[in-house]
């Protein structure tokens, strides 16, 4: 997604989203527990493969899709399952272990759009299967254009279409072979819903004038380039923070890089293979032997010390290094502003400014039912805020905001309100 204006954070996989309403909350809602077509078997030889091929370019209308991953079981986010359905095909459920190279069927829909639910999260890895769609429409940016509470597939599908469609198997371990009847069940619903769920998310977008805002947003999603490599990710150990020691950190560095080796070759998880909390525990302890290492209860596990060895050998190594190879307590620069608090007393005329632009943001978000975040990303307005164009007039700002790959749409409601705010920001 553009940095300004993501629909939403992504989680590094389809975590599960919100959960079908219960009984008391939609009396109405009518469970759907078996695909109107049955399921048939997983396509998983070119041979099964190419009669799809062949009954996906004879059917009709959009291409309903999703994809499965193993994210918190295997390492990356490699696709293991591909569930497609079009009008006049039906649906069909592909392992793309059997079968990688997809782009037959990309060929065989030609421009047919393609509707996904919170396309953000499938689309890189269809892409690696070689599809690659010539257009899109998610189902969960409508959502959100449209001001929904709850943009969770389960959630948007009872309230617009009445049906219950449950979700408890969206983080079981996909890479599973053979995949139990019941998850094919619950892969084969989840694109079933979406085309009529389409339908009348766009007509709704039509009815609210949002239906442009809708294609800018699909577009900008379905041309998204792959987000850029972290800088240093091993910080992002949960509870490396705490650690105030330069020393400590190294061992966590080390630690992290250990791991990940490790969860590579071997393709599972990191976190099945060290938690975070015991590369944390370790750094803190600073153990110096093997033996020393397994005093740490958070290496208690037998997994964890049948591979104590390797650990400790990691912990060697950050011990070792010289005092100007240990990383820094802040981490690398980045050209982001600095947190919003410490903005009074750095700079209060920034701060003036982003007070009043949130307020804006926040009133047009009332207005148009919109939430905050989809009309303007909040690392973008933090940024104008900061460092803002000179002159700040609709003009400067509204050349800012594209840079920052903010959509026409969003420019055009933004640009004079908050060059208006900005001015008011002056004058306080």
């Amino acid at each position: 997604m553009s940095p300004a204006a993501a629909p939403a954070p992504s989680p590094a996989d389809k975590a599960p989203l919100d959960e079908t309403p219960t009984t008391s909350e939609r009396e109405d809602v009518v469970p759907l527990t078996e695909p109107s077509d049955g399921v048939g078997p997983v396509v998983d030889t070119d041979a099964a493969f190419a009669r799809v091929v062949d009954a996906f370019a004879a059917g009709r209308g959009p291409v309903a899709a999703d994809a499965e991953r193993a994210s918190g079981y295997r390492y990356g986010q490699r696709t293991y399952l591909v569930q497609v359905r079009r009008e006049g095909a039906g649906t069909a459920l592909i392992d793309p272990v059997g079968v990688p190279d997809l782009s037959p069927l990309r060929r065989a829909v030609g421009d047919a759009v393609w509707v996904l639910h919170a396309a953000s999260q499938d689309l890189p890895g269809l892409a690696e299967q070689g599809i690659v769609p010539a257009s899109v429409f998610d189902t969960e940016l409508a959502a959100r254009l449209l001001g929904l509470e709850r943009v969770g597939l389960a959630a948007v599908v009872a309230e617009l279409l009445g049906l219950g469609l449950a979700k408890e198997h969206s983080a079981v371990d996909w890479s599973t072979r053979p995949l139990p009847a019941a998850w094919l069940r619950y892969a084969a619903l989840d694109v079933e819903v979406l085309i009529p769920l389409r339908e009348i998310l766009a007509r709704r977008l039509e009815e609210a004038g949002k239906a442009e805002w809708a294609a800018q947003e699909f577009e900008a999603v379905r041309t998204a380039p792959p987000p850029a490599p972290r800088v240093e990710p091993w910080r992002r150990t949960s509870g490396a923070h705490a650690l105030r020691d330069q020393r400590k950190l190294a061992v966590v560095r080390s630690l992290w890089e250990a791991r990940d080796a490790n969860a590579r070759a071997r393709d599972i998880a990191p976190g099945r293979v060290l938690p975070d909390r015991a590369i944390v525990a370790a750094a803190d302890a600073l153990p110096r032997t093997v033996g020393q290492l397994l005093l740490v209860p958070a290496f208690a596990g037998k997994g964890t010390r049948r591979r104590a060895a390797y650990w400790q050998r990691a912990i060697d190594e950050a011990l070792a290094l010289p005092a100007g190879s240990v990383p820094t307590l802040r981490g690398p620069r980045t050209d982001a502003p600095p947190p919003p608090r410490a903005w009074p007393d750095r700079d209060p005329a920034a701060a003036a400014r982003l007070e009043g632009a949130r307020a804006v943001v926040q009133e047009l978000s009332q207005e148009v039912g919109t939430p905050v975040e989809n009309l303007l990303q909040p690392d973008a307005l933090r940024r104008l805020c900061w460092s803002p164009p000179v002159p700040a007039d609709a003009a400067g700002i509204g050349s800012f905001l594209r840079g920052r790959g903010a959509r026409p749409w969003q420019v055009d409601l933004l640009a004079d309100r908050l060059a208006a705010a900005f001015a008011a920001a002056v004058d306080r």
